[in-house]
């Protein structure tokens, strides 16, 4: 499974995509971070990471986007932007039908660390070490959104247990109400 990770923000969007192969092995295939600069309008920034955004889904063709989901953020004006950004990501995979799933940042962390508490230079560290690579990545974004890959990648399974269990659940209860609606009659 390809996993493109988007670590979605105005000023710094950071992107990566990543293999995940037998068991919890998972290779980096790329990393970066798209840089809009904070004075420039709020459209044009948008637009210029749609741009990378599509560029890059194009060219890695991913199986699923994993993006962090806006949790909470005292500053309003930074969580909008990062929704925003979010939302750009989300809208260019749909157009290519590429499923998308959010992950909290404390998902992302546990998934990597072990903790849901861990501070940045800890989930920078672990993904150094889960991916091999011989330097940690930077900036922060750039290791977030491999770490967002990352965790999708090993909770994907899980995911997918659940629906499938979600689905079968939903066709037994369809199956009760029908019997129970034809004996009432």
């Amino acid at each position: 499974m390809r996993v493109m990770g988007v670590d979605p923000g105005l000023t710094r969007c950071g992107l990566s995509v990543i293999e995940t192969g037998r068991g919890r092995h998972v290779v980096a295939l790329d990393v970066d971070v798209v840089r809009t600069p904070a004075g420039e309008a709020l459209h044009r920034r948008l637009l210029a990471i749609s741009d990378t955004v599509e560029y890059w889904m194009d060219t890695h063709r991913p199986d699923v986007i994993a993006i962090e989901r806006v949790f909470a953020n005292q500053n309003a004006n930074t969580a909008m932007g990062t929704a925003q950004a979010g939302g750009v990501i989300a809208l260019a995979a749909a157009r290519r039908d590429i499923d998308v799933h959010f992950h909290t940042p404390s998902e992302v962390k546990a998934a990597v660390t072990g903790n849901g508490r861990a501070d940045k230079a800890q989930v920078t560290t672990m993904v150094t070490k889960i991916l091999g690579l011989q330097q940690k990545p930077t900036p922060a974004d750039a290791a977030d959104a491999l770490a967002l890959a990352i965790c999708h990648c090993w909770r994907a399974p899980m995911i997918a247990r659940m629906a499938e269990a979600e689905a079968k659940a939903a066709a037994a209860k369809r199956t009760y109400e029908s019997k129970l609606k034809a004996a009432r009659a």
